[in-house]
């Protein structure tokens, strides 16, 4: 299995407080997308750092196999996802990785 985490920072056009359509968009990829085990998503709560990165939205895809993290980027369902971005996002950071036993 591979874990996919992204973690999403948005800029000045998007309004704080708006991020639930974007989490039910992500949350129904797993329903949309085949290979997809396991999938959360959510707003950073974290009191660890006082957040000036503004890394406001994470994301946790676990998938079947490595065959299926790499059809996740051009389905179709994901790129419907990634246009909701358009104008609002400024970075975002994605680490994958083998799950290991």
């Amino acid at each position: 299995m591979y874990e996919h985490l992204v973690a999403f920072k948005f800029n000045g056009q998007f309004k704080p407080g708006s991020e639930e359509p974007l989490i039910a968009a992500l949350l129904a990829l797993k329903e949309q997308i085949p290979g997809i085990a396991d999938i959360t998503a959510g707003v950073n709560v974290t009191e660890e750092t006082d957040n000036i990165h503004g890394y406001t939205l994470g994301l946790r895809v676990t998938f079947t196999d490595q065959e299926a993290l790499q059809a996740y980027g051009p389905h179709p369902a994901h790129r419907a996802f990634v246009d909701m971005l358009e104008g609002i996002i400024e970075s975002v950071v994605v680490v994958d990785y083998l799950i290991r036993p």
